[in-house]
């Protein structure tokens, strides 16, 4: 999976507004296949721990801690051209992916008060993955690129 982000972008910035929003939209499409494999790993361990070993909210902090770092190494080698030292853009990344987490376990919590989403814990988490999609993406693509749009 090797992608040239540097060629990619290089053919969008002469043509205007059209090239910035395919620009864009290959961005998130490329930002939606890896957070796919994180998410996946996040699912995964989510519904191994919440069946075996911890309640929902215990559960997701452990899984998405873990989806963060593999997000953080997928998005820094195939999605953004990072304009920031590693290390700040790690720190920074966390931050987001923190501010990330609350978002979804107090979706998570606040959901799994009702007994249809406390019986089906894979639309719950589906919920919050969903409403955290686009807060990660916008401010993951600052982190690494000081930039929003």
């Amino acid at each position: 999976m090797h992608l040239n982000k540097s060629v990619e972008k290089s053919e969008h910035t002469d043509r205007g507004w059209k090239g910035k929003f395919k620009e864009l939209f290959r961005l998130k499409f490329r930002f939606a296949l890896t957070s796919a494999i994180a998410t996946a790993v996040d699912y995964a361990l989510y519904m191994a721990l919440v069946t075996w070993f911890f309640g929902p909210v215990v559960s997701n902090i452990i899984s998405y801690t873990i989806a963060v770092v593999i997000n953080f190494t997928l998005q820094k080698k195939y999605i953004f051209d990072l304009q920031r030292r590693v290390r700040t853009a790690f720190i920074l990344s966390v931050l987001v992916s923190l501010g990330g987490l609350l978002l979804s376990t107090g979706i998570i919590y606040f959901l799994t008060r009702d007994s249809f989403f406390m019986e089906n814990q894979i639309i719950t988490k589906l919920i919050a993955t969903g409403l955290v999609f686009f807060y990660n993406f916008y401010l993951k693509r600052f982190v690494f690129e000081k930039k929003f749009i």
